[in-house]
């Protein structure tokens, strides 16, 4: 299957396109551009660095998808991003590669970046994750699966965003966002992401399970580290094993829970 490249398209000859490959209008593809078969490249798109994409991505009018990092330590060295397959670039999305030879900014299979949303340099992005119009991931970031990242949240540098978690819109985490839960404002989880777990096929015993660990944890008085330490002796799911993993292994903290006074409706509810 012959690529279709638009003939006002810029497209460097040392640049590599899979079969089926459809380059629209005004979109460049410098020479160190790798796209995987079947990927569409809209009017205007800038494809740049020493990028690779999978198959079957689907790049929307005006992204900026490989571009320099914006780090002032940044010297120019010839610095990767790895693009996997199925991923969906709305309008104006940017995507910066990374800012050290030593590692790659990377984006798996399955994401959906809404109009306006930004990747940082060097942040490590897994599967089938949505961020909505004008979220924002910082330098560093690591992004689990399936997370969700309303309109305008924003993803501070070096935070880590658990498996399944939620960021309501115009929120913010400058501290690590744990699996399963749903963030409000600034820093403060108010509960459950009970959709998405029923969504993803996780069992009403487990999301039971949570439940109970969410409130020994963020609910219960005494130190952190001593409820991580109970929380293990007492429950052994896998899901609840990920979230105390996930809490043990934080470098910059963990958001805390808003408490029962805002009126926040998540986890007393029926799992």
């Amino acid at each position: 299957m012959l690529s279709l490249i638009h003939p006002s398209a810029v497209v460097h000859p040392s640049a590599v396109l899979g079969d089926g490959c459809v380059i629209g209008p005004h979109a460049v593809v410098d020479a160190s551009v790798t796209l995987g078969q079947e990927c569409t490249v809209g009017p205007g798109v800038y494809l740049t660095g020493r990028t690779t994409l999978g198959a079957r991505n689907r790049i929307h009018a005006g992204a900026v998808i490989g571009d320099a990092p914006q780090d002032f330590k940044y010297a120019g060295e010839p610095t990767c991003l790895r693009i996997g397959s199925d991923n969906i670039f709305r309008e104006h999305v940017t995507v910066h590669r990374s800012n050290s030879l030593e590692e790659d900014t990377v984006i798996g299979d399955g994401n959906y970046f809404m109009a306006g949303a930004h990747v940082g340099h060097n942040s490590l992005v897994g599967n089938q994750n949505i961020l909505a119009n004008g979220a924002l991931l910082g330098g560093h970031v690591t992004l689990y699966d399936r997370a969700f990242l309303s309109g305008s949240s924003l993803v501070h540098q070096f935070c880590r965003v658990g498996r399944l978690a939620l960021m309501q819109g115009s929120s913010a985490v400058s501290l690590d966002l744990p699996p399963f839960t749903v963030v409000r404002g600034v820093n403060r989880l108010c509960g459950l992401n009970v959709v998405g777990l029923r969504r993803a096929g996780v069992s009403a015993t487990d999301r039971l399970a949570l439940k109970r660990l969410y409130h020994h944890l963020f609910r219960s008085s005494g130190r952190r580290s001593d409820l991580l330490v109970s929380a293990r002796l007492e429950f052994s799911s896998e899901t609840c094993l990920e979230l105390i993993q996930f809490m043990e292994t934080s470098r910059r903290g963990i958001c805390s829970d808003t408490g029962r006074r805002i009126g926040v409706r998540a986890l007393d509810e029926a799992v």
